[in-house]
Order: structure tokens, then sequence, then C-alpha cells
């Protein structure tokens, strides 16, 4: 008998994930809490831009929505630093060639959603909150967010891609052995504006994606289509430079003049984005087995939340749809591949959570540091010489396939011997001779 599917939560996972269900000819049921996107405005201040890497690409190849969402793509070669005094350097992402994309969060969701549906196998139900979860039999309840009605149904297998504080992960968590633990960062976000200039064009370079680095803090910039730059304050919640000592508008205008004058020039809407803009929290979250009797699985957010430094947070979400996808064409058996999926993605998850924890140090701190630029570079060139025997942490991640937890492992050992190569007076401009005389060594112990 086929499968009676529902997805709980609508947002990119989930209507990604709705996607390859249709693509397997399975009708599926989709209940999100919040209204359309497509037919009301999306909620200012919670909408970080997206950065489009190989992983992500390669689960939209799967059912072909690859291509309308390239058309939403804004290359970005590499990091643009911005010191205090205005002065800039440039970073490349990788090899000539590699880079990443902005990419709308709001614009891939309501795609994608609309792809699903045109399939005629979705039918996405929203206000819909989940009340009531049944583990044993596979029911569920939702409450209109409108109306106050109450509609209750049983499927045979259910999804929870409903987020960081997911309604299904929290009826799980009643059960024995079920592990979980959340992790607040000190640092929260605010979403600020750098509108387009006469003409549509964008104020700053439109292929970077800008960082203004200043220790504990930072400001980051990821273009638009329409000439604008999402920009994004990382800042601790307290301390005399957090968010809640900036209180006025005068102490707003003088904390950017102080710490981001060249770019508060383009931003003429600070202080109303300030504003009307929310400040939100950052956290993580680590949860197992992500399944239930072969009825539920947890996916995305709601498996394996991510703070947004490594922009990485949806793709692991996308790259997962696509390895259960696969485990359902080679288990051909629904429990045994929600249960396999479980064991062999949770390490995953866990190592890109600590992968972007790291990153936020690295983005906010170490890329003005010298020490850390020679490593870079250093470890760079080495990929040059010895191609896919090094491969540093960053191309691991972002244009590879390796999974998350070994491309961990390896950035963890790859830097102990950057450390000691660098002490020794090794660097991107030493002799190919000399780099191969002090790297062979160490790859012939891992190989």
């Amino acid at each position: 008998m086929e499968n009676k599917v529902c997805i709980v939560g609508a947002g990119l996972v989930g209507s990604l994930l709705a996607n390859y269900m249709a693509k397997r000819s399975i009708q599926v049921d989709m209940f999100e809490r919040r209204p359309d996107m497509r037919r009301t405005d999306i909620p200012a201040g919670r909408s970080i831009n997206l950065a489009m890497s190989d992983r992500g690409w390669r689960a939209l190849e799967v059912v072909g929505a690859e291509e309308t969402i390239r058309e939403l793509a804004i290359p970005m070669h590499g990091r643009l630093m911005h010191d205090v005094e205005g002065n800039t350097h440039f970073m490349p992402y990788g090899k000539e060639g590699q880079y990443i994309n902005s990419v709308s969060r709001g614009e891939l969701n309501m795609r994608l959603l609309s792809l699903a549906e045109k399939t005629g196998k979705v039918n996405t139900y929203f206000d819909e909150r989940c009340t009531n979860v049944d583990l044993d039999n596979g029911t569920l309840t939702f409450t209109n967010e409108n109306t106050g009605v109450e509609t209750t149904n049983t499927y045979d297998r259910i999804f929870g891609a409903d987020g960081a504080f997911s309604a299904i992960r929290n009826a799980m968590m009643r059960r024995d052995r079920f592990n979980y633990s959340q992790y607040y960062i000190t640092s929260g976000y605010k979403e600020l504006t750098m509108p387009p200039v006469p003409e549509k064009k964008w104020a700053i370079d439109n292929g970077a994606l800008h960082i203004w680095p200043r220790k504990d803090f930072m400001l980051i910039a990821l273009p638009n289509l329409d000439g604008s730059f999402t920009c994004t304050l990382f800042m601790p919640f307290d301390g005399e430079e957090g968010f809640d000592n900036l209180k006025t508008h005068d102490q707003v205008q003088a904390f950017f003049e102080k710490y981001f004058p060249d770019a508060l020039q383009h931003m003429p809407t600070l202080l109303e984005d300030w504003d009307s803009n929310a400040t939100s929290p950052l956290m993580t979250v680590s949860c197992n087995p992500w399944n239930h009797k072969g009825k539920f699985l947890l996916m995305g957010d709601a498996a394996h939340a991510v703070v947004p430094f490594y922009g990485q947070g949806m793709i692991a979400g996308f790259e997962g749809v696509r390895i259960l996808n696969e485990m359902l064409d080679k288990y051909e058996n629904w429990d045994v591949a929600f249960e396999e999926y479980s064991k062999y993605r949770q390490p995953d998850g866990d190592g890109i959570r600590q992968l972007a924890l790291d990153n936020y140090r690295e983005m906010r701190d170490l890329v003005a540091d010298e020490h850390f630029i020679r490593k870079r570079q250093l470890s760079g060139k080495i990929h040059e010489i010895f191609g896919e025997n090094w491969m540093p942490l960053y191309t691991m991640v972002t244009f590879s396939h390796v999974r998350y937890s070994e491309a961990y492992a390896k950035g963890q050992w790859q830097n102990k011997v950057l450390n000691e190569l660098v002490a020794t007076g090794l660097s991107k401009d030493s002799s190919e001779a000399e780099i191969k005389a002090a790297v062979m060594p160490y790859l012939k112990v891992t190989n």
C-alpha cells in the first residue's frame, strides 16, 4: 500500500523534501505554521541571505530545481575584508573559478514551494501549528492560527522539518533514550540594509562577501539582485560593545561611525532598520536518534540547527534530503532507510555544527590575523602542489562532498600541521621543492 506522507514545516528543507517525495510519485501533505510567504510580506529582520555552494546545487539538481534557482544567484568569489580605516583585503574562497553564491532566502523558499505544488503531488496548508503528536500511531493535530479550528490526521511516514524549535522533536524528547542539547552563543544578530544607488548599481563590489571583522563582533554584507546588500551585524548581547548597550539613535550612530565608517556612508536607513528589525539570538541543536520506529524522521534544523557562520545550515539540510533519497533507493524499505540515515548522518550534523561555531571566531577575528593569513595562503599552495591529497578545510566543506565529520577531523589535523610548518618559516613564497620536502612526511603518515 502506498505510504501516506506528511511533512511538518514548509521552509527550505521541507519544501525541497516535498519535491523529492513528489519525484518518487508520493502524495504529500505539508503543513506550515506561518502564512504563505508568496501571498504576504516576508517579515523583516529574519532573512539572513544564504550562501549557496556545491552541496546545495547537487541536491537541487536531482529534482530539476537547479536552473530556476541559479536565476536568483549572485557569484561571490571571496571575502573582502574591511579594516577600520577603510582599507580592504581580498581573500579568494578557493582556486580560480570557485565561488559561492548569494541567494535570497525568501525567493528560494517560494520557488521550491511552487515547484513542489506544480507536481500535483503536494498539498500545502499554511497557518497550521502542530499542537499534538502521537508517536505510536503517527497521528498529528494542527490548529489553524487564524480560526482556531483543529484538524487531526494519521500518516504512515512523518518528517519533522519544522526548525530549531521542532514540535516533532519535542514529542520525541519525551521518550526514553533520546539525547538532546541546545546551546545559545553569546552573540545575536540584526539585519540591516545597504540600498542600491541610482540605476540599481551596487554601492560596493557585488562579487564578494564583505566582512568588517572587529574581534568580538562583525558586520557582513551579501549582494542582492536589486542592487542592494543585506547586511547583518553579529555582536554579543552583553558588554560595553553589545546590543544591550546600544539603546539610543545617538549610540547606534556613534558605534557605526567608530567601527564601520566606510559601510555607514552607504547605509542611509541605518536607524530606521535598527528600530524595525528584531535583534535575534543564535543557537545550535544536537540530538539523536533522528528517527522513531521508522515512522518519524527529523530533517534540517529540527535535527541539527547550526549558527550561520559557515553558510552551510540550509545546505546541510539539502544534502541530507539527497542522502535520504539515496538510502530509500538503496534499501527499498522505509524503516531501514530511516534507521540507517539517522545513524549515518548524525555525526555529520555534529561536524557542521562545530565547524560553524569555529568559523565565527575565524570571520570576526582571525581573518585579520597575520599568522592565520600565512597558514591559509600556505594551505592553498600545498593544495596546488598535492591536489586532493591536501584539500584545505574550506574547500572540503564548500567545494567538495566530503562528509562534514571527515572534513572536521581532517581540518583539525591540518591546522596542527600548518602551525608546525609556518613555525619553520615555510610560506606560500617558498619553492615548490621546499614545500614538497616539508609536507611529504606528513602525507605519508596519513596515507
